[in-house]
């Protein structure tokens, strides 16, 4: 997002652009932008009988039609009020409820067979399994954060499984979220790697000490 003072000292913001393949991340942020304005409620509204505020649904709609390109602007252009621009948009970019159920289960599965590799780093493999994730519930899904936390720490490599079993046997893994899961490993993942600095500076000195002992022994 590109920031820039105007005129009279307000700043103005260039929203993402939408791209068939970016809708899950374009929504979140265009979502956040509107909450920041205080326009979100004229797209979803707590209540619906509330009457929508007109200066705010042409906020919300002027926030959208930044945000998409050409070919999308003259789709929507019929459209009245934010609220229907925003279902135009998800439904073009999400497809039929057929489509969206087959893209559902195809994420599903994913999500299934997905783990961690043994050279990945925690942070990478959170990022891959937060993005399934998030792609799933933009899709309606439900999925609640203790499956999504059982479901990571199962899917670690074996050298997790003293801390992964410690967690299960002594944590609450209804009540965990992803983040505080995530930091446990890190701190493993990190006391691991200190050990494999400590265990390469024993075997650089047993070689020396080799060496040394080598030159000793070609005096003789």
């Amino acid at each position: 997002m590109d920031t820039g003072k105007g005129k009279n000292g307000s700043i103005g913001l260039s929203y993402p652009m939408l791209a068939r393949n970016s809708y899950t991340t374009w929504a979140l942020k265009i979502k956040i932008f509107m909450e920041a304005q205080g326009v979100w409620n004229v797209v979803s509204p707590s209540d619906e009988k509330v009457v929508v505020d007109v200066r705010n649904d042409k906020i919300a709609m002027a926030m959208m039609f930044q945000g998409l390109p050409e070919d999308m602007l003259l789709y929507v252009a019929q459209k009245k009020t934010a609220k229907e621009i925003w279902g135009a948009v998800k439904n073009l970019c999400q497809g039929s409820d057929k489509v969206k159920a087959a893209r559902v289960q195809t994420l599903k599965s994913e999500f299934k067979t997905i783990s961690m590799k043994e050279s990945e780093q925690v942070d990478d493999f959170y990022m891959r399994i937060n993005g399934l994730v998030t792609n799933i519930r933009t899709l309606g899904e439900e999925m609640s954060e203790s499956y999504v936390v059982k479901k990571f720490l199962r899917s670690v490599p074996s050298k997790f499984l003293q801390i992964t079993s410690t967690m299960e046997q002594f944590g609450d893994l209804d009540t965990m979220t992803m983040e505080e899961a995530v930091g446990s490993l890190k701190a493993h993942e990190e006391r691991l790697r200190g050990k494999s600095d400590n265990s390469e500076s024993q075997l650089l000195l047993t070689k020396e000490d080799w060496e040394r002992r080598e030159r000793g022994e070609e005096k003789l």
